[in-house]
């Protein structure tokens, strides 16, 4: 499924793409530049066209810092795809930190990498406070794996513990935690539906390297991400009720994208920010 040429002349333009800007990011990270943290959204960007990526973004992300985007987490591309929208860095878990060249990337876009086992809970905390303590904006996938793009999996609430602020993270004051959904659901223009969902979603045990090499074949996708009201720790009252609120609308918003009911209104979005501006309109802002 999918043209031969396609995927030699995507892989082809993303691998020039690619090794051309690693030497910036990385005389950036050496000099310590402050443009470190919004260049990869330049370079995502950029990786969405070339691997006809449409994304279509309802509602705002949270301009407050130290924020914690909450998100599901569906595909690899997610990382390509939240990193076009978002000067941020990632939450992976340590395995990602070996991959080749993924790998790399991870560690040029400064993501935290934890050990997902119980015992070191508290080490991969206190990892995360500390990024959160110096007012950087983090990107967490609550499930703790990749799921197949049809439902959510439990939201682990342990890493919520982070977002209590304060003397519990160090930072000045408490974390804003943003929930965001995102869905697969368009193939040139034709709706995704549960048998074709496989083609994009990566999880269980599947391979890698033939997922995305039948990936690379296939024309556009559009994909839809919606930024749902932010909140804090305080508000949700316990670390518990904190992973149910993003769970809930992040469950809530990625059932409208399946359902063909994402779009909103010209000039408003599902669930306006208070904390900004009006939010946006659902618009596609890449392909």
């Amino acid at each position: 499924m999918g043209s031969p040429a396609l995927r030699l002349w995507r892989l082809s333009l993303y691998l020039v793409w690619t090794l051309a800007l690693m030497p910036v990011q990385v005389a950036g990270l050496v000099l310590r530049c402050s443009w470190v943290a919004s260049f990869p959204c330049f370079y995502h960007r950029a990786c969405c066209r070339i691997l006809g990526l449409r994304v279509c973004r309802i509602g705002r992300p949270a301009s407050d810092r130290p924020v914690l985007f909450a998100a599901n987490h569906i595909s690899y591309l997610d990382i390509t795809v939240f990193g076009s929208l978002l000067p941020a860095s990632f939450v992976a878990k340590r395995e990602v930190a070996r991959w080749p060249l993924f790998g790399w990337l991870a560690r040029l876009q400064r993501s935290v990498f934890i050990d997902r086992q119980v015992r070191s809970t508290a080490q991969q905390r206190d990892s995360i406070a500390g990024r959160l303590a110096a007012g950087e904006a983090l990107i967490l996938f609550p499930e703790g794996t990749s799921g197949d793009g049809n439902r959510l999996l439990p939201f682990k609430s342990a890493l919520f513990s982070v977002a209590a602020g304060g003397t519990a993270s160090g930072a000045s004051g408490p974390v804003t935690v943003q929930p965001v959904s995102i869905a697969y659901t368009r193939l040139d223009g034709m709706p995704i539906g549960r048998r074709l969902r496989p083609l994009f979603a990566w999880y269980g045990s599947m391979a890698m390297a033939p997922h995305l090499w039948r990936l690379l074949g296939l024309g556009t996708v559009e994909i839809v991400v919606e930024f749902h009201r932010p909140t804090t720790l305080a508000e949700c009252g316990s670390r518990k009720g904190l992973a149910q609120y993003c769970q809930q609308r992040v469950a809530d918003g990625l059932a409208r994208a399946l359902s063909g009911r994402q779009a909103a209104p010209a000039g408003a979005s599902h669930e306006p920010d208070p904390r900004s501006a009006a939010a946006d309109a659902a618009a596609p802002v890449l392909g």
